[in-house]
């Protein structure tokens, strides 16, 4: 499964090499409640076809109609809005007060494309830079400081994994969690010491290594845009790599196991140099409480709790 980004620009130049116009719409700034973030896109072809999001439906649908009017026949990129007055939130979709500015790209170079899907294919995190007065477009590595935003008549968008999920344990969840989180926006690497669990692997879900798990943590040091989820029902594993873990800066740590497996699990961590309030930031069991009993089912919890701290849900 691919991760959004790369859907877009997949498809962006399989519509290309079929010989239809492209459009690139970006979110630009938002105001109120919008619905998608700054720095979400799609890519619309002449046909009508859209692959990405900047809205969730209304506005797509308008972006189309726009198009086969030839409101969007420009040589240069240009600025949409919408939301603006209540009739049109309604007429949207938008929330109450929720307004979104966006970024339309008339004709993106071919090269720039295919450049943006082999450099996110190798993993790397990117800047896309855009300047609206004249079209130039710039590409760099991302730094940790850099968020997607409008200055002035430059936009800016982060592209490529901004969060990192490290899975301890290569079973059932796993396979089902790994997709989940690619898709979600998670760069995902699975880490298991069992040979049995390397051998039966699937390496198209996500890279795998057999390293000790609380060795590998320090070695793929957590930041706050990092996320670790303990799925290998082996205690011994699992509590080795959480004492590293709950002392990292990772924005999320969860561990899966009964109310009764967490709480001993707490009493065996209070023997080590860990605080209570390092303790406390365990999320066990980890994952939303929404009756999953089946490895699929416990795999969409602990994706929707990712999702939900992400977002600052608590």
């Amino acid at each position: 499964m691919l991760a959004e980004d790369q859907q877009v620009l997949h498809d962006a130049l399989a519509w290309a090499a079929q010989g239809l116009r492209l459009w690139l719409v970006s979110v630009a700034r938002t105001w109120g409640t919008a619905p998608r973030p700054v720095g979400s896109w799609a890519v619309l072809a002449g046909d009508g076809r859209i692959s990405g999001s900047v809205s969730g439906g209304c506005i797509e649908d308008d972006l189309v109609a726009r198009m086969r009017a030839g409101e969007l026949d420009r040589s240069l990129p240009f600025l949409l809005r919408y939301g603006v007055t209540a009739d049109e939130a309604h007429r949207f979709g938008l929330p109450c007060g929720g307004t979104l500015e966006l970024v339309v790209e008339p004709n993106p170079p071919l090269s720039m494309l295919r450049e943006l899907q082999q450099r996110l294919q190798a993993g790397e995190r990117l800047l896309r830079s855009v300047d609206l007065a004249n079209g130039a477009i710039d590409c760099r590595a991302a730094q940790a400081s850099d968020e997607s935003a409008l200055l002035a008549q430059q936009f800016r968008a982060v592209l490529g994994p901004r969060w990192r999920l490290l899975i301890v344990g290569a079973g059932q969840i796993a396979r089902y969690l790994a997709p989940m989180a690619t898709a979600i926006g998670f760069d995902v690497t699975v880490c298991d010491p069992r040979f049995e669990a390397e051998a039966a692997w699937d390496v198209a879900l996500a890279p795998m290594v057999r390293d000790m798990p609380d060795d590998f943590l320090l070695h793929w040091q957590p930041d706050a845009h990092s996320a670790v989820v303990a799925v290998s029902h082996d205690p011994k594993i699992d509590d080795l790599l959480l004492l590293e873990a709950l002392k990292s800066a990772a924005f999320f740590i969860g561990a899966i196991g009964s109310q009764a497996n967490q709480a001993k699990r707490r009493e065996r961590l209070a023997g080590f140099d860990l605080s209570a309030g390092e303790i406390a930031r365990l999320r066990g069991p980890v994952g939303l409480d929404i009756g999953s009993k089946t490895p699929p089912e416990i795999a969409v919890s602990i994706a929707a709790e990712l999702v939900a701290v992400r977002s600052g849900r608590r």
